[in-house]
């Protein structure tokens, strides 16, 4: 377009070169001109635009610019001598250049004609309405003037004094609005007074929204700062509020100072400002605690111990002040961890409520805003839930270091035992409470305390198993009188067990008589029987340091003169037949049998033995063994307040058993040779635990004298020893009317049986407080040890049954005896009434015992065994000592045996009678062949040597050669080597 500008304005500039030729009265002599010129250059479009194209750039130039003095002035500056003919083919030039872009005027101005008159058209029409408008003005001026003219002065003065009423209406309101934010300040205060936050948070707010509206008025600059100013002193007032809660939480004051946060939009910060509270009130309560006793317990010196640090403060409290120091302590972090625990409680509650009602306001109300406050609040809850879980463990980080330093401020090892045992339950309780409180194990208190309670225990253990060894030595082994129903749980020491629920399902469980060490387990694993937490027993009342008076702290276990009210009667009956102690044993019976010198058995003698044994329920236990007991009871104590420590007080507790057993075993089963008759004396378990003890525990007699020489290590071993038992003198174990100290024996041996029974019930509480990979060392200890104890009776009674009948006495009679008779005897031997009679006196002896000591069914068996094992190996052996033996003494042989038989059934109770096959299995072989007889020895190791020899002199060995004879002596050889 520009460039047709250009043609436009070069056609024009040309034409000024024939104006001068153009009359004024003909206008159309351009057109002519044209004309010509258009038949002068022929109508070539192509070169029409070849010409235009050539147009100098030049020419496109603004209108200022002038073409002829262009030409006129390359003219001056071409050749000095210009040419005609050059200036008439540049005039050429040009008009061929005019003529080309006249054309294109004319052509173009011809395809723009209807656009031109469509265009003159919409100018026209414009014309037409701009007369339409003018008629409407002049219309509404006509009316204007109408109207000034029918309206009065007055009217519109009307008007204004309204308009003006309103507006000092408007004004009025204003003030007054303003007069009472002025007021405000004063009803702030009493709200704050109030403790109502909210209420006052809420005012202040629309106070400052009200000064917002109104701050166009020079008065509200200075209202809108003070009550900021105010506002900021309801969050310092805020702030104390919320620090009063970490001592004493309540749940309406709370729930105050948390919506007061929720107005300010602070949520979060009053988060990290309660946690900071507590840090510092945990800090500021021990300290001022701590810092009471210590000024209270150093009178009036001058040492200013409000400067020192806690750590340098807790070294100050004194040894009869540390317990109650350490109870307040206690209290007081209890305290302030309740509070948490019930800040916690309370914003579970509310934000499952605020949850509640958000998802009811969602399906209402679908606005954005709404949606936004919600994800707002949701947001403020999950750091509000993650930031009070995370401060469990900081809260009881604090206060485990509090504690610690306490702990580790005193030397705890000039404690008594009781009082040790009180530090060590509160510290456990404080313990438990942190495991409940955040799962932590207490590792900083555990180690604090661990070290001190071992080196501690161990100096008690030392000394306590020296005092054990006094008192088994000085013991005199006479009955304890104590209740029938008497049990570990009814001593002092054993008041945590009562106080812990436990007691009632294992005494039930024991009480029954087919309890056992896995029922007790499962009785006290049972379901539901759960006590409740710390938090829920004394989150709203009480404490639990608090101390309790247990209405069972008496201790009622001694029976009225060694018998309970019910049995007084049974026993007065059974001491009847005490009064005729001195009459002599033959007189005592009913009647002797003149011709064979047998004793019958008196019949009634049994029952009165069995009514002697009726008082037996009672235990049968000394004061040694409840001084075990006790022991356990104290040792157990610290086991229960201190598990880090529980396997090395297992530890001990075996100690002290192990050392009753070995004591029990050293004096009374070493006085006789049990080598002899070792398949039925000690067992292979009994032995190796006999020896273990010996190698563990005991101190040889020889390293008794101290030797400076000794290294270290063994002078350390030799600490962890006890010296030798050694038998009190005044226990006779050498009189035959009390059958070798049968009463003592008695009471030895089975106080030991109570005693690991004992031990035996208290399995689960031991297993429930050492470690699981622990627990295999104390069921070695109860499958090793302790059952082993009801197996000490048989070496301990073996003595007895072994001195009270003279078997050798015996032997010497069936020496005597002639056993190579041709005739079949129908009386037994004389020597079988002589065993008889002795075993007679032996159950009368027996009884008389059982009058003053209650002899268990168990002991009564266990004796008898020996008795009748004893005389079954002495009929053996006198048999084997036969030189010659025919059939019809073989028969003698088996007579006097069944007779023995017939008779000792009228004697004792016990069946089966024992070791009988023993004998009547030896009286058979005699009647075996030489081939028979070979493997028979080969399958019965049973019998002795010598007891196989006899069988082959005088048995088979008389009706065989003598080949044959050697063969089989050369059998028992080989079997008496495999036995080496």
């Amino acid at each position: 377009m520009k460039k047709l500008k250009s043609l436009v304005a070069l056609k024009d500039k040309l034409q000024q070169v024939g104006d001068e030729d153009r009359s004024p009265t003909s206008p159309d002599r351009p057109l002519y001109i044209y004309k010509e010129e258009e038949r002068e250059f022929p109508n070539d479009p192509l070169a029409d635009q070849e010409a235009i194209d050539s147009i100098e750039e030049v020419y496109y130039k603004d209108d200022s610019w002038d073409p002829s003095k262009h030409e006129l002035q390359k003219l001056h500056d071409g050749p000095e001598k210009l040419s005609l003919e050059d200036i008439d083919k540049d005039r050429n030039r040009l008009r061929r250049q005019l003529a080309a872009v006249s054309k294109k005027v004319s052509e173009l101005v011809l395809e723009n004609h209807p656009a031109y008159a469509q265009e003159l058209q919409r100018v026209m029409d414009l014309e037409t309405a701009l007369q339409g408008a003018n008629v409407i003005c002049i219309n509404g001026r006509r009316h204007l003037e109408i109207a000034k003219q029918g309206f009065t002065t007055a009217s519109l003065g009307l008007l204004a004094n309204q308009r003006k009423r309103s507006q000092l209406l408007g004004l009025m309101n204003s003030l007054r609005t303003i007069k009472t934010l002025q007021r405000t300040d004063v009803r702030l205060r009493e709200m704050l007074e109030e403790e109502d936050y909210p209420g006052a948070i809420q005012l202040c707010l629309e106070c400052q929204k009200a000064a917002s509206i109104f701050r166009h008025y020079s008065c509200i600059s200075d209202l809108s700062s003070k009550l900021q100013d105010t506002l900021e002193m309801i969050e310092e007032q805020l702030d104390v509020a919320l620090s009063k809660t970490c001592n004493s939480f309540d749940a309406a004051h709370y729930e105050k100072v948390q919506t007061a946060y929720r107005l300010l939009g602070k949520t979060q910060t009053a988060m990290d400002q309660l946690h900071m509270h507590y840090a510092s009130a945990i800090h500021n309560t021990a300290f001022q605690i701590v810092l009471g006793y210590v000024e209270l317990c150093s009178g009036t010196g001058d040492t200013n111990f409000q400067k020192m640090q806690y750590k340098d403060l807790c070294t100050h409290i004194i040894t009869e002040s540390y317990i109650p120091c350490l109870m307040d302590l206690c209290k007081a972090l209890w305290g302030v961890m309740n509070s948490y625990h019930k800040t916690m409680q309370w914003h579970e509650l509310h934000d499952s409520t605020n949850q509640e009602t958000a998802e009811a306001g969602l399906q209402f109300s679908t606005s954005d805003a709404t949606s936004s406050i919600n994800i707002e609040a949701t947001f403020n809850q999950r750091y509000v839930k993650q930031k009070l879980e995370h401060g469990l463990a900081r809260i009881w980080q604090d206060v485990q270091q509090k504690v610690k330093l306490y702990l580790l401020g005193t030397d705890l090892s000039v404690f008594k035992f009781d009082d040790f045992l009180h530090v060590l339950d509160l510290v456990n309780k404080l313990m438990l409470i942190g495991e409940e409180f955040c799962n932590s194990k207490s590792e900083g208190l555990q180690d604090s305390i661990r070290k001190q309670s071992i080196n501690y225990f161990k100096n008690y253990h030392r000394s306590r198993m020296d005092e054990l060894r006094m008192f088994l030595e000085n013991e005199a082994w006479e009955l304890c009188p104590v209740k029938s129903n008497f049990t570990i749980l009814n001593l002092q020491e054993f008041k945590f067990l009562r106080r812990s629920g436990l007691v009632k399902k294992l005494s039930s469980a024991m009480s029954s008589p087919q309890s056992s060490p896995a029922k007790l387990a499962e009785t006290r694993d049972r379901p539901g029987d759960a006590p409740q937490g710390f938090f829920v027993r004394y989150g709203d009342h009480g404490n639990p340091f608090d101390v309790h008076q247990d209405e069972d702290d008496g201790e009622d276990v001694m029976a009225t003169n060694g018998y309970d009210e019910d049995e007084k009667e049974e026993n007065t009956y059974a001491d009847d037949d005490s009064d005729d102690s001195d009459v002599p044993e033959e007189l005592k019976q009913d009647f002797v049998d003149e011709k064979t010198g047998e004793t019958p058995v008196r019949r009634d003698s049994r029952k009165k033995y069995d009514k002697s044994r009726k008082f037996n329920n009672a235990p049968i236990l000394t004061n040694t063994t409840l001084n075990v007991l006790r022991l356990f009871g104290k040792y157990m104590q610290m086991m229960n307040v201190l598990k880090p420590i529980a396997f090395d007080v297992v530890i001990c507790m075996s100690q002290l058993f192990d050392y009753y057993l070995f004591s029990v075993y050293s004096f009374f089963a070493t006085d006789l040779d049990l080598s002899a008759a070792a398949d039925w004396g000690l067992s292979n378990k009994l032995k190796t635990t006999l020896k273990r003890i010996n190698d563990n525990l005991i101190l040889p007699e020889d390293s008794m004298m101290p030797n400076l020489q000794q290294p270290v290590q063994q002078v350390e071993d030799r600490k962890d020893k006890v010296p030798f038992p050694h038998v009190s003198p005044v226990v006779d174990l050498t009189g035959t009317q009390n059958l070798y100290g049968l009463a003592e024996r008695v009471v030895a041996t089975e106080s030991l049986v109570f005693l690991a029974d004992q031990f035996e019930f208290l399995q689960p509480q031991l297993e429930s407080v050492i470690p699981p990979a622990k627990k295999a060392f104390l069921q070695q200890f109860y499958s090793q040890t302790i059952s082993t104890a009801s197996e000490l009776r048989r070496p301990v009674y073996r003595v007895v049954a072994a001195k009270s009948v003279v078997y050798d006495h015996i032997l010497q009679l069936m020496a005597n005896v002639k056993w190579d008779i041709k005739d079949i005897m129908s009386q037994h031997s004389s020597y079988v009434d002589v065993l008889l009679r002795e075993l007679q006196v032996f159950s009368n002896k027996l009884d008389q015992v059982g009058r003053h000591v209650p002899i268990p069914q168990p002991v009564y068996n266990v004796l008898w065994e020996h008795c009748i094992r004893l005389a079954n190996r002495t009929f053996v052996e006198g048999f084997a000592s036969a030189k010659k033996c025919s059939n019809e003494g073989r028969a003698l042989m088996q007579l006097d045996f069944q007779q023995f038989l017939m008779k000792l059934e009228k004697l004792t109770d016990l069946r089966p009678i024992p070791d009988r096959e023993f004998v009547e299995v030896y009286v058979k072989a005699y009647y075996l062949t030489d081939a028979d007889m070979e493997r028979w020895i080969r399958d019965h190791r049973e019998y002795s040597t010598k007891q196989l020899t006899g069988l082959v002199m005088c048995g088979v060995g008389s009706h065989i050669n003598k080949k044959a004879r050697q063969r089989l002596l050369a059998t028992i050889e080989d079997m008496e080597k495999l036995k080496r």
